[in-house]
């Protein structure tokens, strides 16, 4: 699909709309938001950046409620944003505090720890200007790989030493919604040993992608692919689409791709689009069925 004919089909999805300055979405700005008060605890964290960018980011994290008062280690799960997002949108848009606290209270998923960083691509500190929004063709024309490259040893490994987690591949899961799609997609290709549960919410699966001394962190699919579906395949790899997405196609060509390959996933094919609905739906669909081994 052309790129420009791609970007304008972003525009209209609920990805997100243009916002300027003045708005009060152009920053991911406080994970507290409405009245709803979380079980769990959360935390703003900044951390360090080792690759081109800003010279810090920030994640949020919800970490189980029993989490002070206990010496217990929990699995964790990395949350991405789409186009136009940044580490609050899931809270913004998604309810996700209280679809985790839902999953828990329940007893449909074990206690695990929510991360949910920032994927952007920012040119440097006053480009980040604390994790401001980034518009479509922006977001899309800055999927390179760069952040990405840096997301184990900057997202991953920062957390295993600052919480109490079971640092091994068992006990991880992946997951984002559209381009946060194909980022799961390929953090988990490119790492097969870290992530036994991968989550491509309506995965972007083709983009623009611009020269970067990165950029091979993109490239090589099917070798990495083999590796990934190898000896010591994903318990669970999820793709899920609506069937009106304006894309859906994407999801629906990498299944076959997987599928002829022999690869074990799942493939969900909903009501609906390109909407939040669903990704709240594959979310909680994905940590139902997530560390329960």
């Amino acid at each position: 699909m052309p790129a420009l004919l791609l970007s304008v089909l972003f525009l209209l999805s609920s990805c997100g709309i243009f916002r300027n300055r003045n708005s009060p979405d152009y920053h991911a700005g406080s994970p507290y938001i409405g009245t709803y008060v979380p079980d769990g605890i959360i935390e703003e964290v900044r951390y360090p950046s080792s690759v081109p960018g800003p010279t810090a980011r920030r994640m949020i994290v919800y970490l189980p409620k029993d989490y002070d008062s206990t010496s217990v280690r929990y699995p964790v799960a990395y949350l991405l944003h789409g186009a136009r997002g940044y580490e609050t949108s899931w809270i913004k848009k998604g309810d996700i505090f209280h679809l985790t606290d839902s999953l828990l209270r329940s007893g449909r998923a074990k206690p695990f720890i929510l991360v949910m960083p920032n994927v952007n691509q920012y040119d440097d500190d006053k480009d980040f200007d604390d994790s401001r929004y980034k518009d479509a063709a922006e977001s899309m024309l800055e999927v390179d790989g760069t952040v990405e490259s840096a997301f184990i040893h900057d997202v991953v490994a920062f957390v295993d030493e600052k919480y109490r987690t079971i640092p091994d591949k068992a006990h991880r899961a992946i997951a984002g919604l559209s381009i946060g799609g194909l980022q799961s997609i390929y953090l988990s290709a490119n790492h097969p040993e870290y992530f036994d549960y991968i989550g491509a919410f309506s995965p972007v699966t083709w983009l623009p992608y611009k020269y970067s001394p990165y950029q091979g962190f993109y490239k090589k699919t099917d070798e990495k692919l083999a590796s990934q579906f190898g000896e010591n395949p994903p318990r669970g790899y999820y793709i899920m689409t609506g069937k009106t997405d304006y894309i859906h196609f994407a999801a629906e060509d990498f299944h076959k791709k997987l599928d002829k390959k022999g690869y074990v996933h799942y493939y969900v094919l909903s009501e609906g689009s390109h909407e939040w609905y669903n990704w709240k739906d594959y979310y909680l669909l994905l940590m139902e069925n997530a560390f329960k081994d």
